[in-house]
């Protein structure tokens, strides 16, 4: 079919038609309903949808964790705007996507329910809990967590699968 005849048939400029088969402009949504309709296709079907390896998205994906150092909810936030944003797109990422983020809401569920009640006790006075016990805990706990982090960072980029474990399965 001649570029003349496809925007005939689409409704489509003929300068729009050529901008999309020369790669210089991405056709709109409406476009791409337009030209599939013309052309007895779905949408799908001129669309290249493939899903890619990249290696570096997946490994910035599980450092990206260790904003939690910062601030304890960075650590699902950061990871959260990277699975969102390349979980169609990217092979693997949707897995380990939803494994890191299943982990950073249960740490940090846990990290607040443990410092929550090692406070309330400590105030109640039903314990001997100091606060340089409080302190200890969450050092531990951010640890642990930096541990997992790092390690499964190696891991995925030895070639393994990631293993985070997790409390709670939010996302599945």
């Amino acid at each position: 079919m001649s570029q003349e005849l496809l925007a005939e048939n689409s409704g489509l400029s003929l300068r729009t038609v050529q901008r999309i088969e020369n790669g210089e402009t991405q056709p709109t949504g409406d476009s791409i309903k337009r030209l599939s309709s013309a052309l007895n296709v779905t949408p799908n079907e001129l669309i290249d949808w493939q899903i890619i390896e990249d290696s570096k998205a997946l490994l910035l994906l599980n450092l990206s964790q260790l904003g939690f150092i910062a601030f304890p909810l960075l650590g699902i936030l950061i990871p959260l705007i990277i699975w969102t944003s390349k979980k169609d797109k990217i092979k693997d990422i949707d897995y380990v996507g939803k494994s890191i983020l299943n982990f950073q809401i249960s740490w940090t569920l846990l990290l607040f329910l443990l410092v929550i009640g090692l406070f309330l006790t400590s105030k109640l006075e039903l314990t001997t809990i100091s606060f340089a016990g409080i302190l200890i805990t969450i050092s531990v706990m951010y640890f642990i967590n930096f541990i997992v982090i790092i390690s499964n960072t190696f891991r995925y980029h030895n070639g393994k699968s990631v293993k985070y474990p997790s409390v709670f399965q939010f996302l599945s």
